[in-house]
């Protein structure tokens, strides 16, 4: 399928307990740096927050990156950990998974909120996701799938969050991937959730748009519409791709003509050397070889329209059970390692 590309970081059965072990030690980082407090509560990497004026979005200090910078220096592998220590100083998203979403939308928001900056969330769990591929799954039905918004909604409350939402969710209504059975509720579920986010005190949502490769603006202006993009602050493109930022931008650009102008974030997590070309073209989305980190998460972007450049994909973690990898969502060690060396 042209959107598929295993984006889900929560997908198949991976335990969200390491996510949720984050979001509730987290809430122990109360120093502005974000190196967490004296109870030893971050991983011990010295990870720190980025400068906020040009990236203000919250640094996890103990985010799986983080963990594995620790070990790896733990082990005296100096040149790995600073290798991965390129990723774990980045913000990244932090993909909120089915169990207990209040309580992990809270905690990351709240730990963001300590720190002076702003969590960056994705939500990834809508009914029929990834069309039975590598990140099958989502909530069991609408109802299931509007309480978990709710839950979401509530744990952020009032503190600054940035939501990336559903991924591949309008996309695969456009290319054929969903059952036409599903649409309706589809449109229903996303826009029901764009409202019940913004109606939230400082919440930015961006309804994902695709990328630059699955095929053009013309294809997918009007379902986002349908879905409630002029409700939103604006859509996210290359989600867990490998696009140029520069094929981005002209993608996006082409599209919020369409809809509105409305701005747009890129994630340029593992962009650095553009797509993959080799292999078969329905693989090429899932963990492909050669690829790099691209540029670091910023509000200082090439152009005005684009609101920020963010690491959505966290790099380092699978795309599926590809090319020896494990589970979608899962940490591969030298698939990270292989994106941080082919960034400089």
């Amino acid at each position: 399928m042209y959107g598929s590309r295993g984006v889900g970081a929560f997908a198949g059965r991976r335990a969200s307990a390491v996510v949720l072990g984050a979001a509730l030690l987290i809430t122990g980082c109360s120093s502005s740096d974000g190196k967490g407090d004296e109870s030893g509560k971050s991983a011990g990497a010295g990870i720190t927050q980025q400068p906020k004026e040009s990236d203000p979005f919250w640094v996890n200090p103990d985010g799986t990156a983080a963990r594995q910078v620790a070990a790896l220096e733990k082990a005296g592998k100096k040149a790995e950990a600073e290798q991965i220590r390129k990723i774990a100083e980045q913000p990244v998203g932090e993909w909120i998974s089915p169990e207990n979403p209040e309580e992990q939308a809270r905690g990351f928001t709240e730990a963001a909120d300590k720190a002076g900056r702003t969590a960056l969330l994705v939500l990834y769990n809508i009914p029929h996701r990834d069309c039975g591929q590598y990140s099958q799954g989502g909530a069991a039905d609408g109802d299931a799938y509007r309480a978990f918004i709710d839950g979401v909604a509530k744990g952020i409350g009032d503190r600054p969050a940035t939501v990336i939402l559903e991924p591949d969710a309008v996309l695969h209504l456009v290319d054929g991937c969903t059952p036409e059975e599903f649409h309706e509720e589809r449109y229903d579920l996303l826009k029901g959730a764009i409202t019940k986010l913004k109606a939230l005190k400082n919440t930015k949502v961006y309804l994902d748009a695709g990328n630059a490769g699955w095929g053009n603006p013309d294809q997918i202006f009007e379902p986002l519409k349908w879905a409630g993009i002029d409700r939103a602050d604006g859509f996210s493109v290359n989600v867990s791709n490998f696009y140029s930022t520069e094929d981005s931008i002209a993608y996006g650009k082409q599209l919020s003509a369409k809809v509105g102008d409305k701005p747009f974030v890129i994630d340029t997590s593992r962009n650095g050397n553009g797509p993959y070309t080799g292999g078969a073209a329905d693989e090429r989305w899932c963990n492909p070889p050669g690829r790099a980190l691209g540029e670091a998460p910023t509000v200082k972007t090439a152009d005005p329209l684009v609101d920020a450049y963010l690491w959505v994909k966290r790099p380092g973690e699978s795309d599926g059970e590809c090319k020896g990898g494990p589970k979608a969502g899962q940490w591969w060690e030298d698939y990270a390692l292989k994106l941080a060396e082919a960034s400089g």
